[in-house]
């Protein structure tokens, strides 16, 4: 697993060279995931676009260009409008506060730091400057525009999937066309978001609000303008323990901070992530200021402020090596990618272990999971586990075996 992660400011008003750069770059890895994830089974190209023209006309122009840029295929037309794709996960803090002098607007970004693109683009594709990080190389998962409208977004927790558009592009949709949270709360409660998404938004007259999207559309608003991984009702989480998204959201419930101190919070535990190797680190902190048209990316050791009016291109590179709770740890090394322990059946592993079934491969993703499975073998006469890479480590931790055939952490 990839430790480091670079992040570039760009500036470009109109998709040009610039984005083409990016596309060069990014594009095969998103298509890998694409065909792997079952992308040409989705919609028809004259669909996908349809969908746009239907829901979100004033992205049109700027997605005929992107799509002529990328070259015109069908299946970058079909991935960059975003409508019904696979399914995509990700973990999030959210808060937005206002006390009628300041508002700000927080976002953790929790993910491995080789799954984002750390991109933060400044444009002005619809004539209107917007800056924010970008996500599937036109979409946001957080920004701002020139009115001061500011919004981010946090995984509703739920992998079930409806006919919709990835949220990013419907993120990228309000900060284009909303000047104001009420009338981004009229365009999310029209345009259908295909996952379970949380978010959180403010403007600069100090309004904030949340809302909670439902796959294939529908908004539910929120009576404070905080959000983790979990939406109300009585749907269990993905991966809540996991997550922690429970103990997140109790603290943003319970906290009692100045709206300029916000930001200190998020830059620590419960809210910071530091388990990079786990496929679960806060890979940044960002601060929008939407009454100063500006906002902050935020590390443990750097910060970088930028504005609408002074955006600054430049590039940071953040190791997060040093900061994984893991690090020193005996047996831990970061070429082993941790994170997909949290899959494995450690039940199954203790009643194997009890029948002697040593020989037994154990699945590090579900059996349903539309990925390439990955195997462990457990040899437990010497302690030891291979891993995937063929790595041998020995345990952090050990484990005794309950009767029953679950396992004890020791």
């Amino acid at each position: 697993m990839t430790m480091t992660l670079t992040f570039d400011a760009v500036s470009e008003q109109a998709p040009g060279a610039k984005w083409h750069k990016r596309w060069l770059r990014s594009w095969p890895a998103y298509e890998a995931w694409f065909v792997a994830r079952g992308g040409d089974a989705g919609p028809e190209r004259s669909a996908c676009r349809a969908a746009l023209d239907r829901h979100m006309p004033e992205l049109l122009p700027i997605y005929d260009q992107l799509v002529a840029i990328a070259g015109g295929g069908d299946r970058a037309a079909r991935f960059l409008s975003t409508w019904c794709p696979p399914r995509y996960l990700g973990g999030c803090s959210l808060a937005a506060m206002s006390d009628g002098t300041d508002v700000r607007l927080l976002r953790n970004y929790d993910l491995a730091p080789d799954l984002n693109e750390g991109l933060l683009l400044r444009s002005e594709w619809s004539g209107r400057p917007v800056m924010g990080m970008v996500e599937f190389l036109w979409g946001l998962s957080d920004g701002i525009n020139d009115a001061g409208l500011s919004v981010a977004l946090a995984y509703g927790g739920r992998s079930e999937t409806g006919e919709g558009f990835g949220v990013t592009t419907i993120l990228r949709y309000v900060l284009e066309v909303c000047d104001t949270v009420e009338e981004a709360l009229i365009v999310l409660d029209r345009v259908p978001s295909h996952m379970a998404y949380n978010l959180v938004l403010a403007d600069a007259s100090g309004a904030t609000a949340s809302v909670e999207l439902a796959p294939g559309g529908g908004a539910k608003r929120m009576p404070r303008a905080i959000a983790t991984n979990h939406q109300s009702g009585a749907a269990v989480p993905d991966r809540a323990a996991f997550t922690r998204t429970y103990d997140r959201h109790n603290y943003l419930s319970t906290l009692q901070v100045g709206v300029r101190d916000l930001h200190s919070s998020f830059t620590r535990a419960p809210l910071r992530q530091d388990r990079f190797a786990e496929g679960f680190g806060t890979l940044f902190t960002a601060e929008y200021d939407p009454r100063g048209r500006s906002m902050r990316l935020i590390w443990k050791n750097e910060c970088w402020h930028q504005t609408l009016a002074q955006f600054e291109e430049g590039q940071r590179v953040i190791d997060y090596a040093s900061t994984d709770r893991h690090a020193g740890s005996p047996g831990w090394t970061a070429e082993i990618d941790w994170s997909w322990s949290a899959w494995i059946d450690w039940a199954r592993v203790g009643r194997d272990y009890r029948s002697a079934s040593c020989s037994n491969p154990i699945a590090a993703r579900p059996e349903n999971s539309e990925v390439t499975l990955f195997y462990w073998a457990i040899s437990y006469n010497d302690g030891r586990i291979l891993v995937p890479g063929g790595g041998i480590e020995p345990p952090t931790r050990g484990f005794s075996i309950r009767p029953e055939g679950g396992f004890a952490l020791a």
